[in-house]
């Protein structure tokens, strides 16, 4: 039966049906039979289904030709997700929902989108597909909030399966091509895609049709659906996604991908809106996400079988890696990630598919290439696997790519990078290295820089070859360090350097080439690495600095005899040399290095002075070279010659071809130290030796006359004074000033060596008269030059007199007429001071002065010579009175000094002088002297040259009685030059006392450092007493007086006050000078304290805790001789670096207390270091301090002088960063760092005077405030009502004035825009983020404080910010504020909120309260606040106000009839009102109605007011009332009762 119901219900909605003839009617009944018909699949009677099956089959036919007719979409969805519906019946329902969901306006597609969303939960994945098919297109026209707290249409979070769903759909949307065809599968397969395992041939294979890149065979099906969306509706779909995702429906890290592909579409609409999003998160991404990096993988390669894992997918699900055109966007992304540079094996399929993929390109190369170097950087370097095919990639592309150089660069320089991560790769790759070099040689410039770079990175990898490799490499280098690229010869230079060890023979001789190299920057690195002696920690096991002498000279002579044979050798003149001249130059002075370091020498300095300082230990080492030479088992293999020999031949060789005075020298002393056994190879050669004396060169000749009488003094007797006597001769030979100046060196050398040796051999024997008158006659034709016209031979005159005194008494009267001992000191002492004479004679003079009394035992003048050399003191002739102090401790000591010996075989210390020598020491004279007169001497320049002379005497004569008998007044002497305002002479007392330190005994060592550290702790320095005379300033340092005369003296200091009219400014000036020598003898102090306080480390220690806080300061002083000094200092006491963690408390203690000193330089240094001390600092260390430094900076930011200020501003900057820092950290030290922080910023900060004060606390402020977040909360009663206050004392006071004497119009404006402004500022800024932390704890005790504020504030800014902060917590917690809202006043616009929380009655009396204003007050404030209060509520609170409409309207209609006076601007007033009237009446007839009863009252009170103006106004409002009434009987009757009442 009741199947016949159902068959006959059916029947008659097929009838009915039947009769719909137009569109509107068919849309009646399918809307209303459509749904229960399709319910009745489910019944159980075939018939009734098959009636129900023929039914549908009819509607379909009608639905489809009528495109217009609209389903019941919302009720099928509904059916639709009814889980009781049987499977049947909902495969029918998605089939109508499909059909009718496009036909639907959008606004109705828009808003049942989301329901879509929610019937998909638990759906076959067919229909799945089909609803978000549906779904896309409208994504487009979706309208989303724009606050991120308003409610969102798509509610997600509870259907994370149903997100994922919707995500991949997208991804496939995004991926797909725009007008893509699914074709079934070409017969032909297509070429294989680069990963190898997945391609189009295999989806051809299983006779599949090929996908679009990314996409699977599915995933394109599903895309297209049933009606595959045209080009321009794709678009619309991609934008729809877009917009999607930006509106933050699902979460960000889920939808990087999808922007990332879109960004890289073809139609510019989508990849400029998914580029533009991209970018606005690009900070907030967190690139190093494994679920963002590992989707970037999955999209970028596809679905890959890697051969450790079965391929698990079906062909239909496999998904092609992505086009080239997504690779590219995608790459910059993964170049941001640490994370994807690890991920392996991933990331090098990237890299092989971007180097080697079929469808790569130049842009994707150079990306890869960028990714390899981001690997390079990044990836750990334990895996092997990674670096060696990262390797093989790139060697790969280097042999085959050849078409964009500035790739190749970066595939080399990669590999560099490689080389440095994993040194381990290319240990035992040699042939790499050599590719690279031959690449070097053939490539462009830009390629061979690129190369160069590489190579020179790989170098580190190579450092510890040994055996067959290491000999490889040796040929290697050997091979390019000579080939015509520069950069070629630079990198092969560089391996030379650092592959080999510093005593490798071969690489040094390769070095050596090098070092002769025509460019620079060859040659220059060469030299520096030949020279430099190795560190210990680089300095391999074993290896020595350099190799031994014997071997180095053997492998180079070996080799220039092969070279001679070869068309390298080099051609000067008729001599041909194995090297070219610069590289022989080097290899010369190379194995003079050798041969120094093999004697046991350290020296490594090319200065002729140094060098022969080490010369009588080379002596002993040729000597041992020479003896060894008849023992066989000694000698070098194949029998050569003694190294010393092959060294001399090679020196003669480069002199004779092209000279140079350092092979000059080499020659000259390896012939000099051991003259027996060499000179008698020179005996056939002194006509060459007499042609070198001959040459242009003056020091040339000067060494080539002492190699001469070197030779000359072994022969015999006859042959020696044949040789004077020539000698002699040619010094009268006038023609050439050349000849006579190496005759008259060669003859003072001779004579002086020849009584050496008479004096050290024979010392008892009287010299044969024949030979005591030619040396007398040599003697006098040297003097006979004193007076000569060439300042040349008056020099070489001096000399060689020199020579003669050192080594004998001169063969001449002591005084008398003539040539004599006398005449002699006095022509030398008058050339010191002479302004006409070259600082070379001068010092020649004072040479041969000094020497004089040291070879004669009886020199009648001592005295004279050192009475004349002290009292010789010029002005600004520094460099001279080292060597008058060594002249005069030459002279002193006499006949006992150490210049008597020979320089080349015997060292100072060494040399004891003859036992029969007579002794003519007068050090106590001359120490006495020093002391008593010079140390003390007014003149600064004095001074300076007797702490010189002092320094020198205590050098020299350490250990003579009488120096060590006076320590302690030579200490004195030291200190008391140590306060002296001349950097050199601190200098030089510095070095005197660590020289007088180490003299004395313990007592006297404890007495200097005591006396030291309080000349640096107080300053306190050696009086000067002041005379007449007294330089206070040194030349013209402070100033000139009026007449422009140097201001220097006592008297000029005392005229400049008097003509100032202010004699006491004297005094001023003398405080002045002392405080200059003050900080000096600070940095004298440091100088000398610096020299002791490395040896006397321990007799610190008990100072440390006072000195190391005055240091830390000293080392920011202004003034940068006093910081290098105190910087040394530190450098030298602190050798832990723990010392400022020990001793951070006391060095902040000071700095904080010198601050505020009275000094500027104390609290410019202080600022400054406090600066460099707090940065860094974890916030327990400082938080106890932190209130006081932040006061007693602000104090010193107003300081008088601009570097403070400039210091001060600096340090707060950094303690602001620190304070910041502190506050972001978790945990009780941020939250006291808050409480600590905010008093002193709001009650010493924002309120100061000072400009710059304000600026930074208001800046910090609103730091913290976005930092410390919630932490502000328990502050925000303090924080905010200061703030606000703030606003009004920080605007500029002139506005108020401006305010004043406004006009009404005016007057509005600015205030408009004082309270824009006022809004904007960062302490509103600070309260904004202050307010999102607040809830009911604090409000207690902050609403109290804004009511006053609102009563008390005075400024506009105040108020305004008031009225802000109340809006914002109305509309934050109204809840929270509603105990509040009765006590809440009024201030214009905010009213309207608090009446979201108030209660009625309070509300009613505000209203009340509003109406007795307006009518009573006339003053124009009152007016317009009652008019913004009443249209704020109706505008914000439209149902407070109609619950209150009886008493608001009446007002509002009687205030909008107020006249219009322009110039006072009131008609916005009028506007205003009127809009409220008409927002909340039924029509103006409707409202007088409504509200006739309070209208007469209200215009009856304004008929009676006081104010004409009111009663106008009242007068307006009933003509006005009457005519609104003009309507027919029932308005006449309104209006008659109106005018009866009044």
């Amino acid at each position: 039966m009741a199947a016949q119901d159902e068959l006959n219900q059916l029947e008659r909605v097929f009838l009915r049906l039947g009769h719909a003839e137009t569109d509107e009617q068919l849309q009646d009944i399918i809307s209303k039979f459509l749904p229960p018909v399709l319910l009745k699949l489910s019944s159980v009677q075939e018939g009734v289904r098959k009636k129900v099956m023929e039914l549908l089959v009819h509607l379909n036919k009608r639905i489809k030709s009528r495109p217009k007719v609209q389903l019941p979409v919302e009720t099928l969805l509904v059916q639709y997700q009814d889980p009781a519906a049987a499977s049947f019946v909902t495969n029918f329902t998605i089939i109508y929902i499909k059909l009718g969901y496009p036909r639907l306006e959008v606004s109705k597609q828009c808003e049942l989108a989301p329901t879509l969303l929610t019937a998909m939960e638990g759906k076959p994945q067919p229909q799945q597909d089909s609803l978000m098919h549906l779904l896309i297109p409208t994504l487009y026209h979706m309208k989303y909030p724009s606050e991120p707290t308003k409610a969102s249409p798509f509610v997600l979070t509870e259907r994370p399966r149903t997100v994922q769903l919707l995500l991949e759909f997208m991804l496939d949307v995004l991926l797909m091509p725009y007008g893509f065809v699914l074709n079934e599968p070409p017969s032909r397969p297509a070429p294989s895609s680069p990963q190898g395992g997945s391609g189009t041939g295999a989806a051809a294979a299983q006779g599949l049709p090929q996908p679009p890149p990314g996409m699977s065979v599915y995933a394109v099906k599903r895309v297209i659906g049933e009606a595959q969306w045209s080009p321009e509706q794709l678009e619309q779909c991609k934008l729809g996604i877009v917009k999607f995702i930006e509106a933050e429906q699902v979460p960000e890290v889920e939808t990087v991908i999808h922007l990332v592909v879109a960004s890289s579409d073809t139609r510019h609409s989508v990849a400029t809106a998914a580029d533009l999003e991209l970018k606005s998160k690009q900070s907030i991404i967190d690139w190093n996400n494994p679920l963002i990096i590992n989707k970037m993988y999955k999209v970028y390669l596809g679905d890959i079988p890697l051969k450790t894992k079965g391929a698990t997918v079906k062909q239909e699900l496999k998904h092609e890696p992505v086009s080239t055109r997504v690779k590219m966007k995608i790459l910059p992304h993964l170049l941001r990630s640490r994370l994807a540079a690890e991920c392996f094996p991933a990331n090098i399929q990237v890299v092989y598919d971007g180097l080697f993929g079929a469808n790569t390109n130049n842009k994707l190369l150079s990306l890869t290439l960028q990714f390899v170097h981001h690997i390079c950087m990044v990836c750990p370097d334990s895996n092997k696997p990674l670096g060696l095919m990262l390797l093989n990639g790139l060697t790969k592309l280097i042999n085959e790519y050849k078409e964009d150089p500035k790739l190749l660069c970066m595939a080399y320089s990669a590999v560099g990078k490689l080389s440095s991560r994993m040194p381990q790769l290319f240990t035992k790759d040699i042939a790499l290295v050599q590719q690279f070099f031959e690449s070097m040689c053939k490539e462009d410039a830009d390629v061979r820089l690129a190369i160069q770079e590489a190579l020179s990175m790989m170098v580190g990898a190579y450092v510890n070859l040994q055996g067959a490799l290491l000999n490889l490499m040796e040929a290697l280098v050997a091979a390019y360090i000579t080939k015509p690229e520069v950069q070629v010869r630079q990198v092969a230079m560089k391996f030379a350097i650092t592959v080999f060890a510093p005593d490798h023979v071969a690489s040094r001789y390769l070095l050596l080439l090098a070092a002769g190299d025509p460019r620079e920057e060859v040659s220059g690195d060469a030299r520096r690495a030949l020279r430099s002696l190795p560190s210990t920690k680089t300095e391999k096991e074993g290896s020595r600095p350099m190799p031994s002498f014997p071997e180095m000279v053997s492998y180079i002579h070996e080799k220039a005899a092969q070279r001679l044979k070869t068309p390298a050798k080099y051609i000067v003149g008729t001599s041909t040399l194995p090297f070219n001249p610069a590289t022989f130059g080097e290899i010369v002075l190379y194995l003079r290095m050798c041969l120094s370091n093999s004697a046991g020498a350290t020296s490594t300095s090319q200065s002729l002075m140094d060098m022969q300082d080490v010369a009588p230990l080379i002596g002993r080492y040729v000597q041992s070279l020479l003896s060894n030479e008849a023992s066989p088992s000694s000698a070098t293999k194949g029998g050569e010659a003694n190294p010393v020999h092959i060294y001399m031949d090679l020196l003669q060789q480069l002199l004779s071809a092209v000279g140079g005075i350092p092979v000059m020298y080499c020659l000259l002393e390896v012939v000099s130290v051991c003259p027996e056994k060499l000179t008698p190879n020179f005996v056939d050669k002194i006509d060459w030796i007499k042609g070198l004396m001959n040459t242009n060169k003056e020091d040339m000749r000067e060494l080539a006359a002492q190699l001469y009488a070197v030779v000359v003094s072994t022969m015999s007797g006859n042959e020696l004074r044949t040789a004077v006597q020539n000698l002699i001769k040619t010094t009268k030979d006038t023609h050439s000033p050349e000849t006579q100046h190496g005759a008259i060196m060669a003859l003072g050398y001779m004579v002086g060596r020849y009584m050496n040796k008479r004096r050290s051999l024979m010392p008892t024997e009287p010299t044969p008269k024949e030979n005591e008158e030619l040396i007398a006659m040599a003697t006098k034709t040297i003097g006979s030059f004193l007076d000569s016209e060439s300042p040349l031979l008056t020099v070489a005159a001096v000399t060689a007199l020199g020579e003669i005194g050192r080594n004998s008494m001169l063969l001449i009267p002591a005084d008398g007429n003539g040539f004599t001992k006398l005449s002699l000191v006095e022509n030398l002492l008058a050339r010191i001071p002479s302004g006409k004479e070259t600082g070379k004679m001068k010092e020649r003079a004072i040479q041969t002065l000094g020497f004089l009394p040291v070879g004669d035992g009886e020199f009648p003048h001592q005295k004279k010579i050192l009475q004349g050399l002290m009292d010789s003191v010029e002005a600004k002739q520094v460099e001279l009175q080292f060597t008058v102090g060594e002249a005069l401790t030459n002279a002193a000591i006499g006949s006992c000094s150490g210049a008597a010996r020979d320089v080349w075989t015997c060292t100072e210390d060494q040399y004891c002088p003859p036992d029969n020598v007579k002794n003519n020491d007068i050090v106590p004279w001359v120490l006495n002297s020093v002391l008593s007169k010079y140390i003390l001497s007014p003149n600064p320049h004095v001074r300076q040259a007797a702490c010189i002379w002092l320094l020198s005497l205590v050098k020299r004569l350490s250990h003579h009685k009488e120096i060590q008998s006076h320590l302690k007044e030579i200490q004195t002497a030291f200190i008391s030059v140590l306060s002296d305002p001349d950097e050199l002479s601190q200098d030089v007392a510095s070095k005197g006392l660590g020289m007088v330190y180490e003299l004395g005994g313990e007592q006297d060592q404890q007495e200097l450092v005591s006396t030291l550290v309080e000349t640096l702790m107080t300053g306190k320095r050696a009086k000067h007493t002041v005379s007449e005379d007294t330089e206070v300033f040194q030349g013209e340092s402070l100033g000139k007086a009026p007449d422009g005369q140097g201001l220097s003296t006592y008297k000029e200091l005392c005229a400049l006050a008097s003509d100032l009219n202010q004699p006491d400014l004297v005094y001023k000036f003398m405080n002045l000078a002392n405080h200059h020598a003050m900080w000096n003898s600070r940095k004298g102090a440091a100088f000398g304290f610096n020299i002791i306080a490395a040896k006397a480390g321990e007799q610190l220690a008990p100072f440390l805790p006072q000195l190391v806080p005055r240091l830390y300061r000293y080392q920011f002083d202004p003034n940068l001789a006093i910081r290098q000094a105190m910087t040394s200092i530190w450098d030298a006491l602190v050798t832990d670096k723990t010392i400022v963690e020990k001793y951070f408390r006391e060095i902040l203690q000071d700095v904080i207390s010198s601050l505020t000193s009275n000094m500027w330089r104390v609290r410019e240094s202080s600022c400054l270091a406090l600066n460099d001390l707090i940065r860094g600092r974890q916030a327990d260390e400082i938080i106890d301090r932190l209130s006081e430094i932040w006061e007693t900076l602000f104090r010193v930011l107003d300081d008088i002088k601009e570097s403070v200020r400039k210091a001060a501003d600096l340090t707060l900057k950094t303690l602001s960063k620190v304070c910041v820092r502190m506050c972001e950290s978790t945990g009780v030290t941020a939250q006291r760092t808050v409480a600590v922080l905010l008093p002193t910023l709001l009650d010493k900060g924002i309120v100061s005077n000072v400009t710059e004060v304000r600026t930074l606390s208001i800046q910090t402020l609103v730091k913290i405030s976005k930092t410390a977040g919630s932490r502000l909360k328990p502050h925000a009663p303090r924080l905010i009502p200061a703030l606000l206050e703030a606003l009004s004392v920080l605007e500029p006071q002139v506005l108020n004035y401006l305010s004043l004497r406004a006009t009404e119009q005016e007057k509005s404006a600015m205030d408009a825009a004082r309270l824009s402004a006022a809004k904007s500022s960062p302490m509103m800024e600070t309260i904004n983020m202050c307010l999102q932390h607040l809830d009911v704890s604090v409000l207690g005790e902050l609403v109290p404080k804004l009511c006053d504020l609102l009563k008390s504030g005075i400024g506009l800014g105040t108020k305004g910010g008031c009225a802000s902060v109340i809006v914002s917590l109305t509309v934050q917690c109204p809840q929270d504020l509603t105990p509040y809202s009765a006590t809440t006043e009024l201030q214009n616009n905010i009213l309207c909120f608090p009446h979201q929380t108030a209660k009625d009655s309070s509300v009613e009396k505000l209203l009340q309260k509003l109406n007795t204003w307006y009518l009573e007050k006339e003053e124009a404030l009152y007016r317009s606040s009652c008019c913004l209060v009443v249209h704020a509520i109706s505008h914000y609170s439209p149902d407070v106000l109609k619950a209150h409409a009886g008493v608001a309207l009446p007002l509002a209609f009687l205030a909008m009839h107020q006249e219009p006076e322009e110039e006072k601007g009131e008609s916005a007033e009028a506007n205003l009102w009127s809009e409220v009237w008409q927002e909340h009446v039924p029509g103006s007839f409707g409202g007088i109605r409504l509200y006739m009863t309070e209208l007469i009252a209200i215009t009856q009170r304004a008929l009676q007011s006081q104010s004409w103006k009111m009663k106008a106004q009242g007068a307006a409002c009933t003509a006005a009332g009457a005519c609104r009434t003009h309507l027919g009987g029932e308005g006449r009757a309104v209006e008659s009762c109106w005018i009866c009442s009044i």
